[in-house]
């Protein structure tokens, strides 16, 4: 069982040459160490894993380093307590903290999977009444828009309506071009020694030629009838989504239901039965047991082991060395 030595001694921080060196008391407070370690460790993995899963929606891999990170930060809180030589009050105290706010935490984690399908049934009676409360807001502005195209569609059937009649009236329309022409002619003129005088003049000439040319109106047919087409099927995608608008936001809702909501359904759970108020409270002090499990082990030792009494002759030694360095430096300056 050397190797369960050895990761115990990993695990609690131990120096495992100190330990071999030492007795068996030691060593079955290192294996008694790594026993709880173990035990602790596991279930905050659990709660970890299961935290990341169903709140932080980690997936699998994310899930399983969420529950890694717990476990590792459950093993360096311990190691402050399984590696301190004296006792120290403060110490005590801050850890007898730190454990009941883990076992509220773990309590809460834990509880929330033990009730799951009571938290389920609530959660159905809360999310009804979130979905009474915005289902009608929803519908009333999807409404609105609805209201807003229906108008626009008959104003652009109308403004259709007008133009087709105007081009079934006046399909063509007639165009004047006007034309001026100068045309030469002769003259003659006698002066006043009766002389004849030879003279052309140009006489101007105007004259008018009527066509027929596609009303331009018809241009604006096309583009009208695809904002219609465009307005309608805006329309129907607006009834469809009224159809199902319930059905959206009672999934939009469910989507959106984190770790606060279901506290507050376990708390009210919780206060308003006496079996789940015994159940929680049954768990918290078996996790408040658990985390309280080394620190009162630890400071339940009346007499240190021989070793704590090595660590603490091997610093006395190291002090003495130090002192003794410090005494040859300081006859060296003198």
């Amino acid at each position: 069982m050397d190797w369960w030595l050895k990761f115990g001694c990993f695990l609690t921080g131990y120096n495992y040459h100190i330990v071999k060196a030492s007795s068996e008391v030691s060593a079955k407070t290192v294996k008694r160490y790594t026993s709880a370690m173990i035990i602790i460790c596991l279930l905050w993995s659990f709660v970890g894993y299961t935290f990341a899963e169903r709140y932080v929606k980690a997936g699998w891999f994310g899930s399983i380093v969420g529950g890694i990170v717990m476990c590792l930060i459950i093993v360096q809180i311990e190691r402050q307590i399984i590696l301190s030589i004296h006792k120290n009050n403060f110490l005590f105290v801050f850890r007898g903290v730190i454990a009941i706010m883990m076992a509220v935490l773990g309590s809460i984690i834990i509880d929330q999977m033990i009730f799951k399908e009571d938290i389920e049934q609530k959660k159905i009676l809360l999310l009804d009444n979130k979905v009474n409360s915005i289902y009608p807001l929803k519908a009333k502005e999807l409404k609105t828009q609805i209201s807003e195209l229906d108008t626009t569609i008959n104003s652009k059937e109308l403004e259709r309506k007008n133009l087709v009649g105007d081009l079934s009236l006046n399909p063509t329309i007639k165009i004047v071009t006007s034309q001026v022409s100068s045309v030469p002619v002769p003259t003659t003129t006698i002066d006043s020694t009766n002389k004849p005088i030879y003279d052309t003049k140009l006489l101007k000439s105007k004259s008018s030629t009527i066509s027929s040319i596609e009303n331009p109106k018809m241009s604006l047919l096309a583009p009208l009838d695809n904002q219609i087409a465009y307005l309608r099927q805006q329309k129907s995608i607006k009834d469809n989504a009224m159809l199902t608008l319930r059905e959206s936001v009672e999934k939009d809702i469910k989507s959106k239901v984190g770790f606060l909501d279901e506290l507050n359904i376990m708390i009210s759970l919780v206060t308003q039965s006496l079996a789940a108020m015994i159940v929680y409270v049954v768990l918290f002090l078996f996790l408040f047991g658990l985390e309280m499990f080394i620190l009162v082990s630890k400071w339940g030792d009346n007499v240190r082991n021989d070793y704590d009494e090595t660590v603490i002759h091997q610093m006395d030694l190291q002090l003495y060395k130090l002192k003794l360095l410090a005494e040859q430096g300081y006859k060296k300056q003198s």
